[in-house]
C-alpha cells in the first residue's frame, strides 16, 4: 500500500474557497465539524439504509478529494477527524488489499490482546472479507453504535498496526527502507488507533463535536 493512505489531494477549487473561506481556519473548522453533523444525522434518520450505502461507496467511487477539503484538517479527535480517519481506512483497504491483509493477519497472530476479536474480522481473513469489514464498520457509524463503531476501528488499527511493526522487523536486515515505511506506517495506525478510542469515549460523553 502506498505510504499515504489516499489518493493525491487537489488543492481546492474556487469554488470550494468562496464557501469555506480559504484564509478563515477557523470558517473552515466550523464548517468541517457542521457538515459532519448534518450528514451523520441524515445517515442516522434514513431507516432505508440508502444513505448510508452511498456514503460508503462515495470514497470508492469518487476518491476522497471533496471530503478531504472538508476534514483532513479536523482536528483528530472530533466527529469530523473520526470520520475522515475511517475514510483513510476504506481507501487503505481498497488501495492495496493484498499487502492490508498480510499486515492485519500477521498483527492478529503476534498482538496479546483481544483486539482482532473486538474488530470482528474473520481468522484469517481475506483481502476481500477486511475490505467488507472496513464498511461494516462505517456502516456502524451511519447506522448503529457509533461508539462501538469506532472501538472496532480503533482495534482495526491496532492489529494492522502491530503486523506493520513486526514485519519492519523482519525487513530491517535486508531492506531497511522498506522497514522504515513500515515503521511510520505503525505509528500512524497506532495514533489512529488512540485517536478512534478517545473518539468513542467522547461520543459517550456526548462531547464530541
Amino acid at each position: 500500500m502506498p505510504e499515504q493512505f489516499h489518493r493525491p489531494v487537489r488543492r481546492p477549487t474556487a469554488a470550494f474557497d468562496n464557501l469555506v473561506g480559504a484564509a478563515d481556519p477557523a470558517e473552515k473548522s466550523r464548517i468541517a465539524h457542521a457538515t459532519a453533523s448534518a450528514l451523520l444525522e441524515r445517515a442516522r434518520k434514513d431507516v432505508t439504509g440508502e444513505t448510508t450505502e452511498r456514503l460508503i461507496a462515495f470514497a470508492s467511487e469518487h476518491g476522497i478529494d471533496e471530503i478531504a477539503e472538508l476534514w483532513s484538517h479536523a482536528p483528530a479527535r472530533s466527529l469530523p477527524g473520526a470520520l475522515w480517519r475511517l475514510y483513510l481506512l476504506q481507501i487503505a483497504i481498497r488501495s492495496d488489499a493484498a499487502t492490508t491483509a498480510l499486515l492485519y493477519e500477521r498483527g492478529r497472530v503476534e498482538l496479546q490482546s483481544a483486539d482482532s476479536l473486538i474488530a470482528g474480522a474473520p481468522t484469517p481473513a481475506s483481502p476481500e472479507e477486511l475490505a467488507e469489514l472496513v464498511d461494516t464498520i462505517l456502516r456502524g457509524v451511519f447506522q448503529g453504535d457509533f461508539a462501538v463503531a469506532l472501538e472496532r476501528a480503533a482495534a482495526y488499527c491496532r492489529v494492522q498496526a502491530s503486523g506493520a511493526t513486526h514485519t519492519a522487523d523482519d525487513y530491517e536486515p535486508t531492506e531497511p527502507g522498506r522497514a522504515s515505511e513500515l515503521t511510520r506506517r505503525a505509528l500512524r495506525l497506532s495514533g489512529y488507533a488512540d485517536d478512534l478510542s478517545a473518539s468513542a469515549a467522547a461520543w459517550r460523553r456526548g462531547a464530541l463535536t
